[in-house]
């Protein structure tokens, strides 16, 4: 752990004990002041001034006249506001004002610094608490270096390519001023695509997820394996000889406001008849419209639910189907009407024994 340097221990521990000691100045000042001892004609006169400071404390804060941006100018503003409100008050209480009033706004001496390297180790006894938070805020530094290891524990040298590229686009296109999409669902996005690259389906090849032209909000998404004993990994098996091809390929779109709503689901390909697949390409599954959707679900459950409906739909593949009958449109269309007819009839839920 870094150490802090003894001059900067040392001169925070005086400004602390600075302020500690005019604190209980003031406090023990004020007790002694009864309301019968206070000032009579001009006190009303003071509290209105001391008042007044306040609100131009209140209104510099409020318009920004205050320098946030050079935090040692800032510093020296605020000062500057307090020992003139310090000073409206012992005026008020007809209080002697305490020398380090005047000393607020002044930079600490050189020569109070080094005395101070030079001071006993009682002092360092005497006051434990600003070791232990100078320790603990030390800590707090290195946290974010063990965060970023183990967010990415687990994934491979190929998918953090991936992760780093999807970042480096998103600076790029915030720099060029075509940010797309928003911040939460931005985020979430890449939580679920990092989720994705850590899961051992995914890693034992049971599906597979490519973006789209770089873009987090459109993803392809292949299901590489369905249940051996099904009529479809039979189909699937027998296009693979025919075409080359062995899988299922869906298309995920997300909107801004995900996970809020569900992403939008089709079959690109193959032509399927039954597993619930309506024209277009659109499935039918209550999960995947806003009345069964839970912001809570992950993506790769969603994908799994999918595949197991697939084969408990009896979804078999239509060899020799025109294939352009899969269209984004067209699977929008079919996705609508099937909202509108379960918000009006709900929906129906099969025996245990029917899956």
């Amino acid at each position: 752990m870094p150490t802090v340097p003894k001059t900067q221990t040392k001169t925070k521990i005086h400004k602390k004990r600075r302020s500690m000691t005019m604190a209980t100045y003031f406090q023990s000042s004020l007790t002694c002041v009864g309301p019968g001892e206070r000032p009579g004609g001009s006190s009303s006169c003071l509290r209105q001034k001391g008042s007044q400071r306040c609100r131009q404390l209140r209104l510099s804060l409020a318009c920004g006249s205050l320098c946030f941006s050079d935090p040692c100018l800032l510093l020296g503003q605020l000062l500057q506001h307090l020992k003139r409100i310090i000073s409206d008050l012992c005026k008020l209480y007809n209080l002697p004002q305490h020398p380090d009033v005047e000393m607020l706004d002044q930079p600490l001496p050189a020569e109070q610094s080094t005395q101070e390297e030079v001071s006993s180790e009682e002092e360092d006894e005497e006051m434990p608490e600003d070791t232990e938070d100078l320790d603990h805020y030390e800590m707090k530094e290195e946290e974010p270096a063990d965060g970023k290891k183990t967010e990415d524990e687990g994934i491979g040298k190929e998918n953090l390519a991936i992760l780093e590229k999807i970042k480096k686009n998103q600076r790029q296109d915030y720099l060029n001023g075509a940010v797309s999409g928003s911040v939460q669902a931005t985020d979430r996005l890449m939580k679920e695509l990092r989720d994705i690259y850590r899961s051992p389906s995914f890693k034992g090849g049971y599906y597979a997820v490519e973006l789209v032209n770089d873009s987090l909000y459109d993803w392809n998404v292949k299901l590489l394996k369905v249940d051996e004993d099904s009529a479809l990994h039979n189909d699937l098996q027998i296009l693979k000889e025919k075409e080359g091809t062995d899988f299922i390929l869906l298309n995920f779109s997300f909107k801004d406001n995900f996970p809020f709503d569900p992403p939008f689901v089709r079959v690109v390909s193959p032509v399927l008849s039954g597993g619930y697949v309506l024209g277009g390409g659109a499935i039918c599954m209550e999960l995947l419209t806003k009345q069964g959707w839970s912001s809570a679900y992950s993506i790769e459950s969603v994908i799994m639910q999918i595949s197991a409906t697939l084969v408990k739909g009896k979804a078999r593949v239509q060899f020799g189907a025109n294939k352009n009958q899969y269209s984004l449109t067209r699977a929008q269309q079919s996705y609508k009407s099937l909202v509108q007819i379960h918000e009006k009839n709900g929906w129906y839920t099969p025996p245990k024994e029917d899956g």
